[in-house]
């Protein structure tokens, strides 16, 4: 068992990666004995990690973090970094290491001032002894300012800081942040790795398992959640009917305000536990006395956390509505793999009375129309369009093909 073990189907990052850490435990032991630090070392001071939606790029450079934080006796005895059990690994993983910080996008990007901390933190000496690792989950999401911010960090590191930067491409990086990182590029898992994986990991049970991992095509995430939750089954059965119910003007509105309502409620259950143990974290850090009442001059510190759980519940709702699209469009891509007889293996399997329903009702040109208006509902949401009004379009759209 090691960090890189439940990072599924990368296995050539994997191998780099544990090199990497190789020559950073090398690195840290020779600082500590005045050894000489090893030649041709594969560690640097900045990664970027990107990929396919599902394909691990976080947990990947998450168990990163975990690797050059491990403190197993072990390694002394020429074991590998990463042991997935030693309390650096374990904090790592879980998000609590000290020297480990996480940034990621609250809104629709991340601004200056929820990276100032962190850039700042970055210059330290870590408190173990061994590396200050700064994980930024949406570099893509970086604004003008943080990213100038992060380039400046970046260019001058302390000799002990590792940045690991996660996007979805190349290109959604500043060129001048990009030069300065060694860039590893992962790949959409198989559907039997990701099917294997929640057998062995989660125990789910294999048919279920195949067919989570079937209907997200290999996304780990989204096929982990499928598997193991009802409601998020429930939500996507409601989502693979919708072609059948737009008949009717009336049908086509109702479908909309019930997808973007279903958004909202998947967001909603998801931020409730979150910001209630923000706040009342935020509440003791704060010296609240019994009753919750805070002491004078806090109430502004309050309503920045509030404003910062708000921007998070809009994002989280947003992603809630683009993962329904989603479902949607890969519903759409089979319709027209049926239609043109092709031999791409069908997605949603499990609902192929609907499939061929809407294949025989429509023509291949149809089908490509309306998998663009599901394209141009998520460029509206992405535009900050309302998103009543942006599914409203869509679903008209669809019914006309």
């Amino acid at each position: 068992m090691s960090v890189w073990d439940d990072l599924v189907g990368q296995e050539k990052v994997s191998e780099q990666l544990a090199a990497a850490a190789r020559d950073a435990d090398a690195l840290v032991t020779a600082a500590a004995t005045g050894a000489a630090p090893p030649e041709a070392s594969k560690m640097t001071h900045a990664w970027l990690f990107t990929g396919p939606p599902g394909a691990g790029i976080t947990q990947t450079a998450r168990a990163f973090a975990a690797a050059l934080q491990c403190v197993s006796p072990d390694r002394a005895l020429g074991g590998a970094p990463g042991c997935g059990f030693c309390d650096g690994c374990h904090t790592a993983l879980v998000g609590t290491h000290a020297d480990v910080s996480t940034v990621a996008a609250v809104g629709a990007q991340i601004l200056v001032d929820d990276m100032r901390d962190t850039v700042r933190k970055s210059f330290t000496s870590p408190a173990n002894g061994r590396w200050q690792v700064i994980l930024v989950e949406d570099a893509e999401r970086l604004n003008e300012k943080s990213a100038n911010a992060v380039l400046k960090a970046v260019e001058e590191p302390a000799p002990r800081t590792v940045w690991l930067l996660c996007a979805p491409s190349i290109e959604d990086v500043l060129p001048t942040i990009r030069s300065r990182c060694r860039h590893l590029n992962l790949s959409t898992p198989s559907v039997d790795a990701v099917a294997d994986m929640l057998v062995r990991r989660d125990g789910v049970e294999p048919d279920v398992a195949a067919a989570a991992a079937r209907a997200t095509q290999g996304h780990v995430d989204r096929a982990r959640r499928l598997a193991t939750d009802p409601a998020a089954r429930e939500r996507r059965a409601a989502v693979l009917r919708l072609p059948l119910r737009l008949d009717e003007i009336g049908g086509c509105l109702k479908a909309a305000q019930e997808l973007v309502d279903a958004a909202a409620d998947d967001a909603k259950a998801l931020a409730e536990e979150t910001d209630a143990k923000e706040t009342e974290e935020l509440k003791a850090a704060l010296g609240a006395v019994q009753g919750g009442r805070l002491p004078r001059g806090t109430a502004g510190v309050m309503k920045d956390l509030e404003d910062k759980q708000k921007r998070r519940r809009t994002r989280t709702q947003r992603d809630s509505l683009d993962l329904a699209l989603t479902d949607l469009t890969a519903l759409y891509r089979d319709v027209l793999a049926l239609q043109l007889g092709s031999r791409v293996a069908i997605a949603n399997a499990d609902v192929e009375d609907t499939l061929e329903r809407v294949a025989r009702g429509s023509s291949p040109e149809a089908t490509l129309r309306r998998i663009e208006a599901i394209a141009a509902c998520r460029d509206a949401l992405d535009r900050n369009v309302a998103p009543l009004l942006a599914v409203e379009a869509m679903t008209m759209a669809l019914r006309a093909g």
